[in-house]
C-alpha cells in the first residue's frame, strides 16, 4: 500500500535550512497496524503530513496504492484524501453545535453518494464505534472519549483504504484513551490498514509494529509478537 524510499524534507527559512527527514526508508502492506514513534523534532509529524499527502518530499519517492505522490496533481491528492484516507486528531476537530450524526456525515457531503446511502454509511460507522445511542445528540454535550469515537467514526464513514490517527489519546484520561485505542485495534483485526503516530510507548504498543524515529532517521523497525491472548482487542 505504501512505499518510501530514501524519503526527504528540507525546510528553507530565509538562509537558514532544516532537514526534517534525512533518508527514510520502508514499506506498509494493506492490513497493517503501524506506530509511528519519537520525540518532538525526530521527524514524525513531517513525515505524517506528507503520508496524507499534506505536503510533498523535497527528495526521495513516495508511492500510494502503486502510483507516485509526484505523479498527483493538487486535485488528485484532494481527492484521494477524501476518499482512501481517513484521519483522526488529537484535538478531535469536531463541530461541537452539530450533532454526532451531522459530523460523521460531513466528509460524504463531498460525494455524490445518494442521501439514503449516506444515512446508512453513517448509523453504521457510529455502531461501530459504539455509540448509536448518541447519533442526535451535540457533539459538544459528549465527554473526551466519546468525542475522539465520533471522530474515528468520521474516518471510517467513506471506507478508507487506510486510517491515520495523530497522537488520538493526546487529550484523553488513560480509561478513555485505552478504549479508543482497543477500537482502533478491533478495527485492524476487520482488515482496516492503521498507521497510528505517538510520542507513548504504552500507546505504540497497541500496533502490531512499531517504526521509531529520531532526528529525522528511523532508528528501529521492529514487529511485535503477541500470544493470541494477548489480541483480544475488541470494541467497547
Amino acid at each position: 500500500m505504501i512505499e518510501v524510499r530514501d524519503l526527504k524534507k528540507e525546510y528553507l527559512e530565509e538562509e537558514t535550512s532544516t532537514r526534517a527527514l534525512r533518508g527514510v526508508s520502508f514499506s506498509i502492506k494493506k492490513g497493517e497496524f503501524v506506530s509511528i514513534m519519537g520525540p518532538s523534532g525526530s521527524g514524525k509529524s513531517t513525515l505524517l503530513n506528507i503520508l496524507s499527502f499534506l505536503d510533498r518530499p523535497t527528495g526521495g519517492s513516495y508511492t500510494f496504492l502503486g502510483k507516485s505522490i509526484d505523479e498527483r496533481d493538487d486535485r488528485e491528492l484532494a481527492r484521494v484524501r477524501n476518499e482512501d484516507m481517513g484521519f483522526v486528531f488529537q484535538a478531535f476537530n469536531l463541530l461541537s453545535r452539530l450533532t454526532v450524526y451531522d459530523n460523521v456525515e460531513i466528509p460524504l457531503l463531498y460525494s455524490k453518494i445518494p442521501a439514503a446511502e449516506r444515512r446508512a454509511r453513517v448509523e453504521k460507522a457510529v455502531r461501530d464505534v459504539g455509540l448509536e445511542e448518541k447519533l442526535h445528540t451535540e457533539t459538544g454535550r459528549l465527554s473526551g472519549g466519546q468525542k475522539q469515537r465520533i471522530a474515528i467514526a468520521r474516518a471510517l464513514v467513506t471506507d478508507p483504504n487506510i486510517i491515520f490517527a495523530d497522537e488520538p489519546t493526546g487529550n484523553l484520561d488513560s480509561q478513555s484513551g485505552e478504549q479508543v485505542l482497543e477500537i482502533l485495534a478491533a478495527l485492524h483485526q476487520r482488515g482496516r490498514t492503521i498507521i497510528l503516530v505517538t510520542h507513548e510507548t504504552n500507546t505504540a504498543e497497541f500496533a502490531n509494529r512499531i517504526i521509531r524515529m529520531k532526528d529525522g532517521l528511523i532508528e528501529s523497525d521492529t514487529p511485535i509478537v503477541r500470544s493470541p491472548r494477548a489480541n483480544g482487542h475488541s470494541i467497547k
